[in-house]
């Protein structure tokens, strides 16, 4: 469909074009050099000691849950109001993801009451997702970790560039990860990142990351080594030049771009305020500097959210939902002991919508869409 204002946009120009030729006139596609620095670039932007390039913020998640030792029998605490990747990571090293609530619909991330009320003698784990960009209550949380002797992985595939207490996201926990999906606030279409700052971590998510061999094809190409052994069970979750190059050029437009889209939520505060009243904001109190992914929105409890969005459709703008909750998936029904109670994130869930925000988007388009949300609440 060709939306009148899609739900995101792609920020591309000649940079990105130049960068991408630049790798193509190089020869060389797979990772390497022009990798090497974007891991640097992203290690010194959010201030963590080490950065890991993999293909897509699944893999980060995935490895991360290996790096730290999840098995099967083990426990992690996860929330349910986040994309499945995060509960699927743990269940691909046989772990088992336990669902906690939200803390209400005035803050969307997981509630650290609702984490310590989950933990049993099999945790092993907290994962954390800070959705939209807002960051999660990571002091506490990093409290529950510590008195439990929990690790922390953070899911901050919305959060590139969000900061709590002059502490960028991601760096918090054990492991912190990204994506560079093509709706993200950085964009190379595929593509993800770990940081960390424990030496022994990141060792182990290098050789998880290519086949768990001891040197790369980089390495030989440069003559640093001639052959190599292969010392765990890895996968081949490496990057490529091109993405890379892309990751390099967004990296330098972040913040700029992060602006506008905190302006931009602004703008939809005070006018859905002024317009729309009835419609929940969620994050208006927030303490943290967000990187702004999401505008979510909470309608009335009486709406009908399936028709609000077609309304919304017929006049050319484009909505989503964030997120169907992961516990009532066919796939996590069937898990025993999946069907979790979690009052809030159902709540919400059923109630959320989300509204179009990027940085080329316009105040006046904000402001159409708000008046269009007035009409589709009739």
């Amino acid at each position: 469909m060709d939306w009148k204002i899609p739900l995101s946009d792609v920020d591309f120009g000649t940079e990105e074009s130049a960068a991408v030729k630049e790798v193509l006139e190089s020869k060389w596609l797979t990772m390497g050099a022009v990798t090497q620095q974007f891991e640097g670039e992203i290690a010194a932007y959010t201030g963590a000691k080490h950065a890991i390039a993999v293909n897509n913020g699944t893999a980060a998640l995935h490895l991360a849950c290996l790096a730290i030792g999840l098995k099967p029998g083990d426990e992690a605490i996860v929330p349910s109001l986040t994309f499945v990747a995060t509960a699927n990571a743990v269940r691909y090293t046989g772990a088992s993801p336990v669902f906690a609530d939200i803390r209400s619909e005035d803050d969307l991330t997981i509630d650290p009451a609702a984490i310590v009320k989950n933990i049993t003698e099999k945790t092993r784990a907290i994962l954390v997702m800070h959705y939209g960009g807002y960051a999660c209550a990571m002091s506490e949380i990093m409290q529950i970790a510590q008195k439990y002797k929990l690790h922390v992985i953070e899911d901050a595939a919305h959060a590139i560039g969000s900061n709590l207490d002059q502490r960028m996201m991601g760096t918090w926990g054990d492991i912190g990860c990204f994506s560079f999906f093509s709706n993200k606030n950085l964009i190379t279409g595929e593509g993800g990142m770990l940081v960390t700052d424990n030496d022994e971590l990141a060792e182990k998510l290098r050789l998880l990351r290519s086949h768990g061999m001891t040197t790369l094809t980089w390495d030989r190409h440069k003559g640093h080594a001639w052959s190599y052994d292969v010392i765990d069970l890895g996968y081949n979750y490496r990057t490529d030049e091109i993405h890379a190059a892309l990751g390099r050029v967004q990296l330098a437009k972040l913040d700029e771009n992060n602006q506008k889209r905190r302006h931009l939520t602004q703008v939809y505060r005070q006018s859905l305020q002024e317009i729309v009243p009835q419609v929940g904001i969620p994050f208006q109190k927030h303490d943290s500097i967000s990187a702004a992914h999401l505008m979510p929105v909470i309608l009335p409890e009486n709406a009908d959210r399936s028709r609000f969005m077609e309304k919304m459709k017929s006049e050319g703008i484009q909505t989503s939902i964030h997120y169907p909750p992961i516990h009532q998936f066919s796939a996590y029904r069937a898990i025993s002991g999946s069907q979790t109670d979690l009052p809030q994130t159902e709540d919400v869930a059923s109630r959320e919508v989300t509204l179009p925000l990027y940085p080329t988007l316009k105040d006046e388009e904000v402001r159409v869409v708000v008046q269009a949300i007035k009409e589709a609440s009739k």
